[in-house]
């Protein structure tokens, strides 16, 4: 077995905790292509089975999955904004459109201070990532 790589960066999901479990499975996917769209490098090879069979490659970098409240999702974008680390985001509105440009359209109207955040996610050194979720804990 391969030794295990230490990343210098953390890839963070975090997601609010009052959201149904559907909810929460569709932001992380949304949440997470966002970061692996952004980060040229992020995927690893294609898969191949004992049969040989090939399978999309995977991000080659663990993703940790945190909740937290709105207000606490408030303060990691307040902290991210900060610190200048750009985010994926999605706010509540996005669950009651369709389509890519919908959501955009929806996203776009709102700031930081009046948007409801069901989750962010984040990829960037790891010391700057715990000071930014600093009070969020470990999805259940």
């Amino acid at each position: 077995m391969a030794e295990p790589i230490t990343f210098d960066t953390k890839f963070v999901i975090i997601l609010r905790d009052d959201i149904a479990v559907w909810q929460k499975l569709n932001v992380t996917a949304f949440l997470t292509s966002g970061i692996v769209g952004a980060t040229p490098g992020l995927m690893g090879e294609p898969y191949r089975d004992a049969a040989g069979n090939v399978f999309h490659p995977l991000c080659i970098q663990p993703i940790v999955v945190l909740a937290t409240d709105q207000a606490g999702l408030q303060t990691i974008h307040r902290r991210a904004l900060e610190r200048g680390v750009q985010t994926s985001a999605y706010v509540e509105e996005m669950f009651s459109t369709g389509h890519d440009a919908a959501n955009r359209e929806v996203f776009a109207q709102f700031s930081p201070e009046n948007a409801k955040f069901v989750g962010l996610a984040l990829r960037t050194d790891r010391k700057i990532a715990d000071k930014i979720t600093k009070g969020a804990k470990m999805h259940p």
